[in-house]
């Protein structure tokens, strides 16, 4: 496809729009759906955020939810050359980062196949969607790191890469993951480690957010009891017992205060 207008120079911007709650954009973000000609955004995408781009930008929904079917990847790509040769600058606006299980790096192929410009706006994940409740990822007395693993790859599985994770002392986050909760609780188990302290992180940063903290061995009971649906986070590792100790030395510090 070739633009025959010589007055359009298209190019794509690939934005993270953060993990939910709008106020957690950053002003380059910002910037970019300012003076966007077009904007693609997803079901992950608060569409608050919408409220930055000029009135003659034309705003197109492409998300899905789920398992549900929708536009798929590739009808997306066609859609962000289209526009790009139609209008110029097109902004793709991806809930959290686009390059933490986003896709992004598919779309920018499609941008460079096809001879458009394209730059890379990062956004914060929902990685870290337990910071809101003093779950940190790395606390050097109880974690060596953190993993950040999929739940849900192209042809169902469940990663591979969760059976090793479950030997090391780290925290694990795992994305896409809520249809596996039974199966993540036999590998922590097979590890002897079903005791471990677990958090289900349904919509966070959002005012719809849920949070129950539990062990490994109860993630789909606490799933279930809590009505916690998609998209949600887990979060498993020591380092969830934190805030539990924020509160025990809060209610110390008020008795000794009385």
């Amino acid at each position: 496809m070739h633009n025959l207008n010589p007055h359009i120079f298209p190019k794509i911007t690939l934005v993270g729009a953060g993990p939910g709650d709008p106020e957690l954009i950053t002003l380059k973000a910002i910037r970019a759906l300012e003076v966007a000609s077009v904007v693609l955004y997803d079901s992950l995408a608060n569409q608050e955020l919408l409220q930055y781009c000029s009135i003659a930008c034309e705003k197109i929904y492409v998300g899905k939810k789920g398992h549900e079917k929708g536009i798929t990847q590739a009808e997306i790509n066609d859609l962000i050359v289209e526009k790009a040769f139609e209008k110029g600058n097109v902004v793709r606006l991806k809930g959290g980062d686009p390059f933490i299980f986003g896709r992004g790096m598919e779309e920018i192929e499609a941008a460079a196949q096809n001879g458009i410009a394209y730059s890379y706006i990062p956004g914060i994940s929902s990685i870290m969607g337990g910071g809101g409740h003093m779950i940190p990822l790395t606390d050097r007395r109880f974690s060596d790191g953190f993993w950040v693993i999929t739940g849900h790859k192209s042809d169902l599985s469940l990663s591979e890469d969760l059976y090793l994770a479950a030997k090391a002392n780290t925290t694990i986050v795992l994305l896409m993951a809520m249809s596996k909760l039974t199966e993540i609780s036999r590998i922590f188990a097979a590890e002897n480690k079903g005791n471990t302290p677990a958090a289900i992180i349904s919509h966070a940063t959002t005012t719809r957010e849920k949070i129950t903290i539990g062990t490994v061995g109860e993630l789909a009971e606490m799933a279930q009891l809590n009505n916690l649906k998609n998209p949600a986070i887990i979060l498993i590792g020591e380092v969830v017992k934190i805030p539990g100790s924020l509160k025990d030395i809060k209610n110390k510090l008020q008795l000794v205060q009385k």
